[in-house]
């Protein structure tokens, strides 16, 4: 090896890959490094041809190597793993998501109840964003707390459990679709946030036409087949109402806390308190309410109540939860989720983004919910 190889290759082992969040000398994706001639020629292994976040890596290769003493340019190329070495990454990947050693195949499947972010002891914290009905902006609330919270520094990710209304891929923005390596898929990353939804292995102007059996094993899958690494959140957008997508998180995902998504008026209030009924019936935590749409502010400064007053106050009442935010209305918002630009990315100091930064901050001096069950049981 030439002088400055081993010390090359060590940095550059540690850089961490930005799609799996893992060291490259984990993924084995670093195929070779070597110094020649003051520059460092370094090969990286691509799981698939069209990797994602091939250009920040790069940039986090090259960077890393300009720091290794001698070394004065760094030239980066690529080659697609073969199958031998793509099973081995699924190993590894499995393995992390059961917390525990690679096996030597890359065959197994998780052999646990539940990946180790679901388990006991976990810092992870799924949250369910839920609603009564649709129509009172509980996706776009699910998005833009998401992106608040990744601002924030935290490990965020989307599981868009809305299977008939799959909207957060829109909403989201971004391009790229989630990688599929085998038997398991690696979630897409949108402004640091990961991301899996059925839109995007379903034409947009396609139904998903499912009976319940169908629905609950997509969840399983969603949840038991994705690399999610170890967020410290998982936002998972519910369906309206309480059928049969509902029950199935509650099974899949007994630790998850649910957030009520209401708007002022009353009757989307009372729809909503039975929303969070269903949750409690089936030992799920409600933690609070998010009254969205709370008003307009106009260009003289005065706030329009256009969808009433004092639905949130008065389901966080009723529910005994504390109203978490009011989310004003404002068009950028909605005009911000029609084309995969949340506000909260293109307007950080405007009303709404400042609602859902302290939204985010709210949530997390909330702390987890302290009852775990191991099990449900449905009568």
């Amino acid at each position: 090896m030439a002088p400055g190889g081993a010390a090359l290759e060590s940095s550059l082992g540690a850089v961490v890959e930005p799609l799996l969040g893992l060291p490259l000398r984990e993924t084995g994706m670093l195929s070779s490094a070597r110094e020649r001639r003051h520059r460092a020629e370094i090969e990286v292994a691509l799981p698939v041809a069209d990797w994602p976040e091939l250009g920040e890596l790069t940039a986090r290769l090259e960077g890393v190597a300009l720091t290794v003493p001698e070394v004065h340019e760094a030239r980066v190329t690529t080659r697609v793993m073969d199958e031998e070495e793509r099973l081995a990454l699924r190993g590894v990947l499995r393995a992390h998501m059961e917390g525990g050693e690679a096996e030597g195949d890359g065959h197994g499947h998780a052999h646990g109840p539940s990946p180790a972010f679901l388990r006991p002891g976990s810092t992870s914290r799924v949250l369910g964003v839920s609603s009564g009905k649709g129509g009172v902006g509980k996706s776009s609330v699910t998005v833009n707390l998401a992106v608040a919270l990744a601002g924030a520094g935290h490990s965020v990710a989307i599981l868009d459990a809305d299977v008939y209304g799959f909207s957060v891929p829109t909403m989201l923005g971004g391009d790229r679709d989630p990688v599929v390596l085998g038997d398991m898929v690696v979630p897409t990353v949108v402004h640091g946030v990961r991301c899996l939804s059925m839109g995007y292995f379903v034409p947009e102007d396609q139904p998903v036409i499912w009976r319940g059996p169908m629905l609950h094993k997509a969840i399983e899958q969603f949840v038991g087949d994705a690399y999610w690494g170890e967020p410290d959140f998982l936002l998972v957008d519910m369906p309206p109402g309480t059928g049969d997508v509902t029950l199935s998180l509650a099974q899949v995902m007994p630790r998850a806390e649910v957030l009520v998504v209401t708007t002022p008026q009353a009757a989307a209030q009372r729809v909503a308190q039975r929303s969070a009924y269903a949750a409690r019936k089936l030992k799920l935590a409600v933690r609070g309410v998010i009254e969205n749409m709370s008003w307009f502010t106009g260009d003289d400064g005065t706030r329009y109540e256009l969808f009433g007053r004092g639905g949130g106050e008065q389901l966080a009442r009723d529910l005994g939860v504390p109203l978490l935010a009011q989310v004003p209305f404002v068009p950028a918002l909605r005009e911000g989720g029609d084309v995969g630009a949340p506000i909260t990315v293109t307007d950080p100091d405007g009303e709404a983004a400042t609602a859902f930064g302290a939204l985010a901050e709210r949530i997390v001096a909330l702390g987890p919910a302290r009852v775990y069950r191991r099990e449900l049981s449905l009568h």
